[in-house]
C-alpha cells in the first residue's frame, strides 16, 4: 500500500509541473570527444520527443531534434555537468534526465605544417614535413592542415593529439606505392597478415594486447583524399590484392574521434579500426569508388558510435567485422556496443554486419538512417565456415528497401572452417519504411544455417511497412515472427517458408 501511495504521489507531483513521461536515458560524452573547448554528448531516445534541451550546468545551451549534440566554447580543464530534457509534440518538457560529469582537456600548441616545410601546391611530397609537426606537438597539442593540397605517404599518429584539417585544405595521399612502406601488421577480410601503411595510421596491432594510443581527434571543415582505385590497383599489381592500406587505420586505439571531415578516394577500405575501443565518427561524408571500398569498419572493437554520416561506397556503407574462420573465431575478439544513427546511406552494397564475423558480433543499434538502393540493404552475412555469432541487433525507425540475412556466399570464403557453424539470433526490426522497394527480389530475406542446431533464432518484425506485391521469404529459421507486417493497401505480403518452425505472421 505505502509503495503504491508513493508512486501515485510521484505521478502527480509530475502531472502538476507538466512533464513529460520520459526523461532521456544513457547520456555519455562520446569517446574521444572530449577536448579544451568541447564535447559531444549522445543518448538514447524517448518515445513521443520531438526535441531535446541541452542543459551545462542547470543552464540551456541548446536544443536539438536529434540524439546528439556538439557542446562548444567551454574551458579547459573545467568540469561540467551536462543533462537533457525531452520536450514533447505538446511542447511539455520531461525532468531532466541524469546528468553526466566530465572535464575538459588540457589546451596544447597549436601547430602549422606550413612551419615545418610543408607545401600545399599539390605536387610537393610532404611526408617528412607532416611528420615532423605530428613528432613535435605536445600533449592535447593540435596540428593544423591549412587551406591548399598537402600531398604525403603514411603518417603516424600519436597519443593525445588533434590532427586538425581547416577548410580549404586538403591532406592528399600520394599515388606512390612505396609512399606506404615499410608494410605495417595488419588484418584484412579476416587474417592477420602484414600489408602496405594507410594515408593515417595509429596504434601498433596486437591481437591479445591492451591499447597502444589514445585520445586522438582527427577533425575539421577539410577533406581527406587517397590515391584512390589507381593506388591500390598499383598495389595488388605489387603485392596482391590483400597488401592495400586503407585511407585512415587505427589499430589498439582507445577513445578515438574522427569528425566533421569529408573523406574520399580510398585505395581499399576507407576508415578501418581493429582491437579498438570508445571511436567515435560523426558529420562526415565518406565517399569511395575503389574496389573494396567499404566506407567504415568496425572490426573485433568495442563501443562505436556513429552518427550524423553520409556514404556512397563502392561496396558495404559499413561492414562490422570481427575476424574469419579459425583465426577469427580463436583469437576471439568481438565487435560489441555499435550504435549508427542519423546516417544516408546512398550508395553501396549494404548497412552490414559480416561476413568476416567469427569473433563474434553483438549489440548493435542502427535508429533513424535512411537508405537508398543498396545491393543487399539493411543486411547480416556469414557462411557455415565461419564460426561465431550475431546477436543482440536492432534496426528501427528507419527508411530502408531491402532487408537481407545470408548464411552463404559466392566470395571471401578461402581458408579452413571454424569448428563449428555460428548462430545468428535475436534480431528486432521495427518502424521500418520498406514502401519505396522494387520487387525485383523480395524485400526480406532472411536465411539460417541448415545444421538444425544453428538455424536463425528469434527474429521480431514489428510495424513494417511493405510495397504492393512484396515477398518474404524466410528459409531455416526457428521463432520468427512478423506482426502488424502490411503492404501499403492494408495487405499482408506473399511469405514463403522453407525449413522453419515456429514462425508467426498476424
Amino acid at each position: 500500500m505505502k509503495n503504491r501511495l508513493f508512486l501515485f504521489v510521484l505521478f502527480l507531483h509530475a502531472a502538476i509541473l507538466g512533464y513529460a513521461a520520459t526523461a532521456p536515458k544513457q547520456l555519455l560524452a562520446a569517446p574521444g570527444t572530449i577536448s579544451a573547448t568541447s564535447a559531444t554528448m549522445v543518448w538514447e531516445n524517448t518515445a513521443g520527443s520531438t526535441l531535446y534541451h541541452v542543459m551545462l550546468n542547470g543552464k540551456e545551451v541548446g536544443t536539438t531534434n536529434k540524439t546528439n549534440y556538439i557542446i562548444a566554447g567551454l574551458n579547459q580543464l573545467q568540469t561540467y555537468s551536462c543533462a537533457i530534457k525531452a520536450e514533447d509534440a505538446a511542447g511539455k518538457l520531461s525532468a531532466a534526465g541524469k546528468a553526466v560529469k566530465f572535464t575538459t582537456t588540457p589546451q596544447g600548441k597549436v601547430i602549422t605544417v606550413t612551419d615545418f616545410g610543408a607545401k600545399g601546391d599539390g605536387i610537393t611530397l610532404n611526408t617528412k614535413a607532416i611528420q615532423k609537426a605530428i613528432d613535435a606537438c605536445d600533449e592535447y597539442g593540435t596540428v593544423i592542415i591549412p587551406e591548399g593540397t598537402f600531398v604525403s605517404g603514411a603518417l603516424f599518429l600519436k597519443s593525445r593529439m588533434t590532427l586538425q584539417i581547416n577548410k580549404g585544405g586538403t591532406l592528399k595521399g600520394s599515388a606512390n606505392t612505396e609512399d606506404y612502406e615499410p608494410f605495417i601488421n595488419n588484418r584484412f577480410e579476416g587474417w592477420e597478415m602484414k600489408t602496405y601503411a594507410s594515408l593515417i595510421n595509429a596504434g601498433t596491432m596486437d591481437s591479445k594486447g591492451n591499447y597502444t594510443t589514445s585520445q586522438i581527434s582527427i577533425k575539421g571543415e577539410g577533406t581527406i583524399s587517397g590515391g584512390g582505385g589507381a593506388l591500390g590497383k598499383a598495389m595488388i599489381a605489387k603485392h596482391g590484392m590483400r597488401s592495400r592500406g586503407r585511407l585512415i587505420m587505427l589499430l589498439n586505439c582507445k577513445d578515438v574521434e574522427l569528425q566533421g571531415l569529408q573523406i574520399k578516394d580510398s585505395p581499399c577500405w576507407t576508415i578501418h579500426y581493429i582491437y579498438s575501443k570508445g571511436i567515435t565518427c560523426h558529420d562526415m561524408n565518406i565517399v569511395s569508388n575503389a574496389h573494396n571500398g567499404d566506407g567504415l569498419d568496425p572490426d573485433s572493437s568495442d563501443d562505436s558510435y556513429i552518427f550524423n554520416c553520409s556514404f556512397s561506397t563502392g561496396d558495404d556503407c559499413i561492414a562490422i567485422k570481427s575476424g574469419k574462420n579459425p583465426e577469427g573465431y580463436t583469437i576471439g575478439r568481438p565487435t560489441r556496443n555499435v550504435q549508427i544513427t542519423y546516417c544516408d546511406f546512398t550508395r553501396g552494397h549494404g548497412i552490414s554486419i559480416g561476413s568476416e564475423m567469427s569473433g563474434g558480433v553483438s549489440d548493435v543499434l542502427v535508429r533513424d538512417c535512411t537508405a537508398g538502393a543498396l545491393l543487399h540493404g539493411m543486411q547480416i552475412k556469414g557462411t557455415k565456415e565461419r564460426g561465431g555469432y550475431v546477436k543482440n541487433v536492432t534496426v528501427t525507425d528507419c527508411q530502408l528497401l531491402k532487408i537481407t540475412i545470408f548464411s552463404a556466399l559466392n566470395y571471401n570464403n578461402d581458408g579452413a572452417a571454424a569448428p563449428e557453424p555460428p548462430m545468428f539470433e535475436n534480431f528486432k526490426f521495427a518502424n521500418i519504411d520498406l514502401t519505396k522497394a522494387t520487387l525485383k527480389d523480395p524485400v526480406i530475406n532472411i536465411n539460417g544455417f541448415k545444421d538444425a542446431m544453428h538455424k536463425l533464432k528469434n527474429v521480431r518484425f514489428n510495424n513494417i511497412m511493405l510495397p504492393d506485391g512484396a515477398k518474404v521469404v524466410v528459409n531455416d529459421a526457428q521463432n520468427v515472427r512478423f506482426v502488424n507486417v502490411k503492404t501499403l493497401n492494408g495487405n499482408k505480403p506473399e511469405y514463403t517458408l522453407n525449413n522453419s518452425t515456429e514462425t508467426t505472421y498476424q
